[in-house]
């Protein structure tokens, strides 16, 4: 089993939700982060006083999936939450050892 954490822009979300839906991804988290990269950050002016903004809002969205349907996976998050702009996010992958479903005790893959 593998996790994939998409770090992508906040409009996209519902793109990418869709299309690992299609793929068969059972759930997934999704959480509001901020940071930069590349990207950077940019000036803005607020009541006649100018600021830098740092760090730039962003959607986090992880999943775990068998290593079957990673690379399905992978490459659904990059047609849904590519722009062709700048900022558009990373993907992180990392292996799971083990899962649990708490409710009802089912483990690993039977748990996703």
């Amino acid at each position: 089993m593998k996790k994939i954490e998409a770090v992508i822009k906040p409009f996209k979300l519902d793109d990418v939700r869709e299309a690992l839906l299609e793929l068969g991804a059972s759930g997934l988290t999704v959480t509001e982060v901020k940071g930069f990269g590349r990207q950077k950050g940019h000036t803005e002016l607020y009541r006649g006083a100018e600021y830098v903004v740092d760090f730039l809002p962003k959607i986090k969205v992880e999943v775990v999936v068998p290593s079957s349907l990673l690379d399905a996976a992978v490459d659904a998050i990059i047609k849904a939450a590519h722009t062709g702009k700048i900022g558009d996010g990373k993907i992180f992958i990392s292996a799971v050892e083990q899962v649990i479903r708490i409710r009802t005790g089912e483990t690993n893959e039977t748990a996703l």
